[in-house]
């Protein structure tokens, strides 16, 4: 009988945020997939489970998943878990699921933490309709071209960021996102955590007066105000490429365009179809 691979979301911080299932879970499965063994060896001891652990990350994801799909296809319950948070979301995980969807085998995602709505929801910005769009760029120009491609967005920004970027990336969106109003959420759920509101700049010297710029980030922008100013031809082709690069048909891709730009779809297509 096939077993089930179970996506289980760990804390981000703080050990007692973990669901009840969640530790159910990883207490019943046969063995964890995790990130760092080390990382997680510290919350199954902190809730005493003892369960084999094999490291899936990204320098072996390809080759492990079908090893760890091959155990679950002959009855073992396997769980997934990332460093922090919830498997998949900028961790690796992607392979191992479709893995094993394409090979039939259940694939149940137990839900808890998520850096992502801890940050959004203590941010005070708009949460009706946000766009997470993981890590940006690591060089400044590739970052800049990035969120240049949000500058008409109406919806609220979400980006992860490292400690020895984010003065830099602070910087990047004061010059290619100008008058938004930023978040800072730093170390969430844990002893120092820290959200700090204001502009790009405001948040920037705040952090530059520091000794040191500790913790990961995560960075929420906020809705363009007002009417967002009409895109160019080469931002509508660019993206409709990237929405085409990423699975769309040019149909669904020129739709999504114009409702990201808020345009007609008759103008998108014109341009793009």
């Amino acid at each position: 009988m096939t077993g089930t691979l179970y996506l289980v979301a760990t804390p981000i911080g703080n050990l007692e945020d973990i669901t009840y299932r969640a530790v159910r879970i990883l207490r019943e499965v046969d063995r964890i997939a995790c990130e760092d063994t080390r990382q997680t060896r510290k919350l199954l001891n902190h809730y005493a489970i003892d369960r084999p652990l094999e490291a899936i990350h990204e320098h072996n994801e390809r080759e492990r998943c079908a090893q760890l799909v091959d155990r679950v296809v002959a009855g073992e319950n396997v769980a997934l878990v990332s460093d922090a948070g919830t498997p998949l979301i900028s961790d690796p995980g992607y392979r191992l699921v479709r893995e094993a969807i394409t090979r039939q085998v259940p694939v149940v995602a137990i839900p808890g933490p998520s850096a992502v709505m801890t940050a959004l929801a203590a941010s005070g910005l708009a949460t009706d309709e946000f766009l997470f769009a993981g890590f940006l760029p690591p060089k400044s120009g590739a970052r800049r071209n990035e969120l240049a491609r949000h500058q008409a967005e109406q919806r609220t920004l979400i980006y992860f960021e490292a400690p020895h970027r984010v003065l830099e990336t602070l910087s990047d969106i004061a010059e290619t996102l100008p008058g938004r109003p930023v978040v800072a959420a730093r170390e969430l759920t844990k002893l120092h955590e820290e959200v700090i509101r204001g502009t790009p700049a405001e948040i920037r010297a705040a952090l530059a007066a520091r000794p040191a710029v500790l913790g990961e980030f995560t960075l929420l922008v906020g809705k363009a105000e007002g009417i967002a100013a009409k895109p160019t031809n080469e931002v509508l082709l660019e993206a409709v490429a990237q929405r085409i690069a990423d699975g769309d048909s040019r149909m669904d891709a020129i739709k999504t365009v114009a409702r990201q730009y808020g345009l007609p779809k008759s103008d998108v297509y014109r341009i793009a179809g």
